[in-house]
């Protein structure tokens, strides 16, 4: 895919830790502000374009392979909120099969359907799992399918373990034409350490925070009426993060290839931020500094 059409962005978290919500209002966003896009779901779960269809059911490309011998894209999109065009590359069947295996078949799929060609998107965004960066998951980053990836994660450790992992997959294709990294879309933050937990992060492995996307409730009730908060609440500070995060995003050319800390070093790095925790909580100092 040498000659893309538009921006094509992998956006990878661990499970659970709402990449599909942040990729989806990102996607709302930009089409808000009057972009093409395409939102490809590369998730076995086929829930990351939900609310930007209002949780209406759709095909995957797997399923629809497996039941007919010619997919029509008619047959495996929907148009969402903003005209985003929805796709979900689905599993294999339960206990069957790799999970990373849909993103290989959708996006040959699209290739041989002239999705780019005919859509002509500004942006292309996949949402992809990123508890293992395995060989079909790590399809997204490493066969020149997009040129750039953001990473979703807390300040919890797994998460940060997962982000780790990413890096080390983008450290390892990165130089022979795999996608560098935009940056970490800080997600679900709630103490008030969380932010300067994730900005450490970054700083130790030669990144940047893309934005700072606290807990509220106005996500879990945009997402409980089947939408984006863009659609539900777009008054909302939240709908302003957001729209500020997608303009982030649109604009930044500043890809970096990261540093992932080691086993070791990664572990240490969180011992030391569990001791500063455990002071600030027992009062043991006055005031909070970064590591």
């Amino acid at each position: 895919m040498s000659d893309k059409i538009g921006k094509h962005i992998a956006i990878y978290g661990k499970g659970g830790i709402g990449k599909s919500t942040t990729t989806s209002n990102i996607s709302a966003a930009l089409a808000e502000a009057g972009y093409r896009v395409i939102q490809v779901g590369c998730d076995p779960k086929s829930d990351s374009t939900n609310t930007l269809r209002g949780n209406h059911y759709l095909p995957t490309v797997l399923d629809s392979m497996r039941g007919a011998s010619r997919v029509h894209l008619e047959d495996i999109s929907a148009v969402g909120f903003g005209g985003v065009l929805c796709i979900e590359s689905g599993g294999p069947v339960p206990g069957v099969g790799c999970a990373g295996r849909g993103i290989n078949a959708a996006v040959t799929l699209l290739q041989e359907l002239h999705l780019f060609e005919e859509f002509k998107p500004d942006f292309v965004l996949y949402d992809v799992l990123g508890d293992v960066v395995c060989g079909g998951f790590a399809v997204p980053i490493r066969d020149g399918i997009t040129d750039r990836a953001y990473v979703v994660s807390s300040s919890d450790f797994m998460a940060i373990y997962a982000a780790n992992n990413l890096f080390k997959a983008i450290n390892k294709y990165a130089p022979t034409g795999g996608a560098k990294l935009g940056g970490i879309i800080a997600n679900g933050l709630s103490a008030g350490y969380s932010n300067s937990i994730v900005n450490d992060f970054a700083e130790k492995t030669g990144t940047t925070v893309a934005g700072h996307i606290p807990r509220s409730l106005v996500v879990s009730q945009s997402e409980l009426y089947g939408k984006t908060v863009i659609e539900a609440n777009p008054k909302s500070e939240h709908a302003d993060l957001y729209r500020k995060l997608a303009e982030y995003v649109a604009g930044n050319e500043e890809l970096v290839v990261p540093n992932p800390l080691g086993a070791a070093d990664l572990r240490e790095w969180a011992r030391l931020w569990g001791d500063k925790i455990y002071s600030l909580n027992s009062g043991e100092v006055s005031a909070f500094e970064a590591i």
